[in-house]
């Protein structure tokens, strides 16, 4: 028996074990996912299978890193260099770069990210001359991702009647068009976005079964990190994958899928079991991150959400204190709250700021608790404010090493043509786009055009620059990263603009630029150490497909850190304040019409609680401002969700109210169901109904509408209809049969589109279609 198993408790022991055919490992928060991961490619290594026949997919480079420097640690070996274990970008980019001409595209593709995206789109909404404020760049982004996550090509997307319609009711009807040129554009320029990677790749397993086949051989084994945060995209190319081996191993914990915002489908992990009938389960349930109390809690809460697989996590960690729930009577005053019992208990326990997380619901909420922290000269972080990659500066310098290595690359091209300033104006650049456009040609082509009419003198420095990139073209081919890096930002006259700055953010943009080079020669010794590639090319398919976890530069770690509960999944602190769980802002008013997206924000509530190793604070205030108007809050639903028995509420507002006999509870349970979606939140009193919060209105008083809502066997697409909250909407679309009916709704006033299901949303004919 393999030494690997000595470090395994018996649950992690039988799921490393259980190498071949399909198998799901469900994992509870801490309970040791990645341990699992890492141990079972190590003990399949240690049965000689070779390390190019695994796939491991994650979600960070980070993790994939940090997995393959612990192989290497327990096997003694490195073998683990040569395993194919990264995330699922990077992984199916190499494939790409491999069979890129099959596709259509030059093996040094570009990778835009998303400015580069928005920015194209916006180029091109320009130039249909439609209106930006109606066609707003991020939201066209975000429609044209949603679609080429669930596979849909411009193609399918313009011959669809239903998305035809959408655009139409949404006052959109050119989304398709500019999907289309948008994909023609990025062809030309030779360039795939995020999506584009995930998309291709299936295009490619579709169209060439050779392909296919070839990479179903030589991946024998496939292991997927976070399987609930996969995508349809990513699920399809899993399934195609493992289809002759079906070695498939999906680690993940239904109970934190968070994310179906950008795209994840919990049914990837929840129907498992129908993909693979011959699958094995495994579940590690023993939590080593929490103390008792803080685990009991966890499960409490998910308990109460119907659609998941069933486990019972475990602590044999101390009892710990229970959850205590703080009152603040403003907002400002739950951030001095938190600010001060952050000094408290770092004083009287001797911690570090970093053993201190405040989350909350909104990246807004944010201002609340930066102000109380600063006055009280609390260091902090925020995290998701903009990534070192995301900076002018940087994005400036990678711009040119994009255009010397793909001339083709429009976005590179516009950003850099007149930086450093050069005297190429906004005008010369529309002629060139102009240009481009008549003859279907890159900006890079139109540059060198006979038919280009500018003046000599403009002329002459388009050529100056053609001919600086042409020259680091030749450099590239025989230098490394940062060699060809170091001669373009002195050659260009960047380094020297920077320098030249006297203000602290000039200062801080010649620092960062400095670090910049100081990450090209890191890549570059460290490939190197590896035996891996260290070209420019290389370098920047590496940073193209960093994620937020891998660009982490602050250095001074002892701060407290602030964030969304979205982002602190996966990490973990000390001491926890989850802040502002109140109705109305926790769960999202988005999120409370459909049993699905309540029990996705009960899940967000789930991992907030799960973060924590020793104490969880949760807060909520009695009023906040709210578009410039104080408005009244009450305690959010999913507190009540914590048994009592793990919980310290000493301000709990059901000890102040009216005790009801029986049978006016019935009356009061059923009033409150049947009216629910009338009351405003902020108005209504909370009923104690069998351990859960029910609503009426005001002193405990239910109120009596006129609003009466339709049959919703009725409802059908193109009706008019009415909601109590959301106002008139058009029925875009109605499926599935009783009690799951589901029907899509443009509201007008919302200028957005909401799924609701039928039996809980309430909603009045108001014209038939």
């Amino acid at each position: 028996m393999s030494k690997l198993f000595d470090q395994l408790n018996k649950a992690q022991a039988e799921a490393v074990k259980c190498i071949n055919g399909p198998s799901l490992v469900i994992a509870g928060a801490g309970s040791g996912k990645t341990r699992v991961l890492t141990y079972r490619v190590a003990f399949l290594l240690e049965k000689g299978v070779p390390p190019g026949n695994i796939l491991a997919l994650t979600f960070t480079n980070k993790a994939a890193r940090e997995m393959k420097e612990r192989i290497v640690h327990l096997l003694g070996n490195d073998g683990a260099r040569f395993l194919w274990m990264g995330t699922f970008h990077s992984m199916f980019a190499r494939i790409l770069r491999k069979e890129a001409d099959k596709l259509g595209y030059p093996s040094a593709f570009s990778i835009y990210d998303t400015d580069d995206s928005k920015s194209l789109i916006k180029s091109i909404i320009r130039e249909m001359q439609l209106d930006e404020k109606i066609y707003k760049p991020g939201e066209v982004f975000g429609r044209i991702s949603a679609a080429k996550n669930n596979l849909i090509t411009p193609q399918a997307y313009l011959s669809n009647n239903q998305f035809r319609e959408r655009d139409k009711i949404t006052r959109r009807p050119m989304l398709g068009e500019i999907f289309k040129t948008y994909a023609i554009r990025c062809r030309k320029a030779g360039a795939m976005d995020f999506d584009d990677l995930l998309l291709n790749t299936n295009i490619l397993f579709r169209d060439f079964r050779d392909t296919l086949l070839n990479y179903q051989e030589k991946f024998r084994y496939i292991l997927v990190d976070e399987y609930q945060d996969t995508n349809y995209a990513q699920y399809l190319i899993v399934n195609r994958l493992g289809e002759k081996y079906k070695n498939v191993c999906v680690v993940g914990d239904d109970a934190q899928s968070i994310y179906s915002f950008r795209g994840a489908k919990i049914e990837n992990i929840l129907n498992f079991k129908n993909d693979y009938p011959e699958y094995k389960l495994f579940k590690l349930e023993q939590n080593y991150r929490s103390t008792q109390n803080i685990v009991n809690a966890g499960n409490s809460i998910i308990g109460h959400n119907k659609n998941q697989i069933r486990k019972e996590v475990f602590s044999k960690n101390e009892d710990g204190e229970k959850i205590h729930v703080l009152k603040a009577y403003t907002d400002v005053e739950e951030g001095f709250i938190i600010s001060n019992a952050i000094l408290d208990h770092r004083l009287s326990e001797q911690l570090q700021y970093s053993d201190f997380a405040i989350l909350y619901r909104t990246n807004a909420q944010s201002r609340i608790f930066e102000e109380s922290l600063r006055k009280r000269n609390i260091p902090y972080r925020v995290y998701g404010s903009i990534s070192f990659y995301q900076r002018k500066e940087i994005k400036d310098v990678v711009a040119y090493l994009r255009l010397i290595v793909n001339p083709k690359d429009d976005e590179a091209f516009r950003r850099i043509i007149n930086y450093p300033a050069r005297g190429i104006g906004k005008t010369t650049l529309e002629k060139l786009e102009e240009l481009a456009n008549k003859d279907d040609i890159t900006l890079w082509e139109s540059s060198n055009n006979a038919a280009l009419k500018i003046n000599r003198g403009t002329a002459e420095k388009i050529n100056q620059f053609r001919n600086f990139i042409l020259t680091c073209r030749e450099k590239a081919a025989n230098s490394d990263a940062f060699e060809i890096a170091k001669y373009v930002v002195t050659a260009s006259g960047i380094m020297q603009e920077l320098r030249n700055g006297t203000m602290p953010e000039e200062i801080s943009k010649y620092e960062n630029l400095e670090e910049l080079l100081n990450g090209i020669q890191d890549f570059v010794e460290i490939s190197k150490e590896q035996g891996e590639p260290y070209s420019l090319a290389d370098y920047l398919q590496n940073i193209a497909l960093l994620t937020d976890a891998d660009t982490d530069k602050d250095t001074d770690r002892d701060k407290v850190s602030i964030m969304t509960m979205h982002a602190a999944k996966g990490l973990e602190f000390g001491i926890v304040f989850i802040a502002g769980v109140e109705e109305e802002l926790f769960p999202s008013p988005m999120a409370v019409e459909t049993i699905h997206e309540l029990e996705e924000e009960r899940r967000l509530f789930y991992v907030a609680v799960t973060r924590a190793k020793k104490k969880v604070f949760i807060t909520y205030s009695q009023s906040r401002y709210r578009w410039g108007e104080l408005t009244s809050c009450t305690p959010s639903r999913f507190i009540r969700d914590i048994e009592t028995a793990y919980l310290d509420w000493p301000d709990d507002p059901s000890k102040d109210m009216f005790v009801f006999d029986r049978e006016d509870i019935k009356t009061i349970r059923f009033k409150a169901e049947e009216q629910d979606t009338v009351l405003p939140l902020t108005r209504r009193r909370l009923i104690p109904v069998d351990n859960r919060i029910k609503t009426t209105g005001a002193a405990g008083l239910t109120h009596e509408t006129s609003f009466t809502p339709s049959d919703p066997m009725k409802i059908q697409t193109g009706m008019v209809v009415e909601h109590t909250r959301f106002g008139e909407g058009k029925v875009i679309a109605v499926e599935g049969e009783m009690p799951n009916r589901k029907a899509t709704v443009f509201f007008r006033e919302m200028k957005q589109e909401k799924q609701l299901l039928l039996k809980f949303a309430k909603l009045r004919i108001i014209e038939p279609h």
